[in-house]
């Protein structure tokens, strides 16, 4: 049978500077990966380059973006294979992946004509397929039901990508994507923009570290939403470096500039905002580095959900520690509200968390305690004697 190489596979024999077995089989994302060693192999640009579109300064792959399920899987044939390989063992030094979209300043397309063209160019080809690959894992994942969940990447100035609305977030293609600028104003794309995509340039107005936008209701982290608990912190550290203080913005009806407001003001110095009453919304870099954290903050409260039930209390690990975490979150270049917060101050949010509360009768005390029994009602008393005489009598006349 032959061997089928997906793209994280492909990727580790580059970095290993091993040849691609003859035979293979690709995986479409996989396959996309190598037509970029070659083109960087061969010193070129992509095709028809966009004005305005910056490459990554990395030379990052574009492993992250995925394919129709039912793309047919790419043979690597023998003819031209030395060839290919000879290619990909000149990468460079080892690095991460980098899946952030960068331009120009002032560099936006103003006519129909070039927003069709930058619609339309691979770069942003590429971004739709990534879109289309974040919606699936959401969906997967149970974070979004129905048409729920949007997703959006801002790709100039004034545009950004964004998904449809009505549609489930587990089946969409790149030609169901929209370009808008960033008052909501549709400028490309055959179906209606997603009706929440206000609410997500809310953020990107005021964040410009802000490059894409993620919501969904995931259930873990959502029913924190709507119970009005406070997800305490100092518990796991990879939230607090990737998650970082939680915010919460007050309901607002969804799509309404009022929810965009509330929203912005929360999340400019929140990369995951509890959204009250409806779910959650999380941005990052990219919209790879965005739907991990819409991960880390559902399996967050999954955990905490689950400790809560044990009925042993909460083991934090004090603000001392919690410090160096705000520090290592701010040298990942992370913005977070903490950072000149003193010790005494970090873990104030914890005493508002209150796990369920367990309610049980103690062994061997089914019985009411003596002394404490109410006081008998005379005239109920009267009355069941006389049922009881009552039946007494009946029963002896039979």
């Amino acid at each position: 049978m032959p061997q089928v190489l997906t793209a994280r596979e492909v990727q580790d024999l580059v970095r290993a500077g091993q040849p691609v077995p003859e035979g293979a089989l690709l995986t479409p994302s996989a396959r996309d990966f190598l037509e970029d060693h070659k083109r960087t192999a061969r010193g070129s640009s992509r095709p028809a380059p966009v004005a305005g579109f910056v490459e990554p300064r990395s030379a990052p792959s574009t492993t992250g973006s995925s394919r129709p399920a039912t793309a047919a899987l790419t043979v690597v044939p023998a003819a031209g294979l030395s060839t290919l390989n000879s290619q990909l063992s000149t990468s460079s030094a080892p690095a991460t992946p980098d899946y952030e979209f960068r331009w120009t300043p002032g560099s936006d397309p103003k006519t129909p004509a070039e927003i069709e063209r930058f619609f339309r160019s691979e770069p942003i080809e590429i971004l739709k397929r990534r879109i289309c690959d974040i919606g699936r894992r959401l969906w997967l994942k149970d974070y979004t039901d129905g048409n729920g969940g949007n997703i959006t990447i801002r790709v100039g100035d004034n545009l950004a990508l964004c998904t449809p609305t009505l549609i489930c977030k587990g089946f969409m293609t790149p030609e169901d994507m929209c370009l808008v600028d960033l008052d909501g104003n549709q400028l490309a794309g055959t179906r209606v923009r997603t009706s929440e995509a206000k609410t997500h340039f809310g953020i990107m107005k005021r964040q410009p570290a802000a490059k894409a936008c993620v919501h969904a209701h995931p259930p873990h982290a959502t029913a924190f939403a709507i119970s009005n608990a406070k997800i305490p912190s100092a518990l796991i550290p990879e939230a607090e470096v990737f998650l970082g203080r939680i915010g919460i913005a007050q309901y607002e009806t969804p799509g309404t500039p009022a929810n965009a407001e509330e929203v912005g003001r929360v999340g400019v110095d929140h990369q995951a905002v509890l959204m009250q009453n409806h779910g959650v919304i999380v941005w990052g870099k990219d919209v790879e580095d965005a739907y991990w954290k819409m991960e880390n903050i559902d399996a967050y409260c999954r955990t905490i959900a689950i400790a809560a039930g044990l009925g042993t209390g909460l083991h934090r690990f004090g603000p001392d520690k919690l410090k160096d975490l705000i520090a290592l979150r701010q040298k990942l270049g992370m913005p977070d509200p903490r950072a000149n917060l003193k010790e005494a101050e970090l873990c104030d949010d914890n005493s508002e968390f209150r796990p369920a509360v367990v309610c049980q009768t103690p062994a061997g005390s089914l019985a009411a305690p003596a002394g404490n029994e109410p006081a008998a009602n005379p005239e109920v008393e009267a009355l069941v004697q006389r049922l009881t005489e009552e039946i007494l009598r009946q029963l002896q006349n039979k």
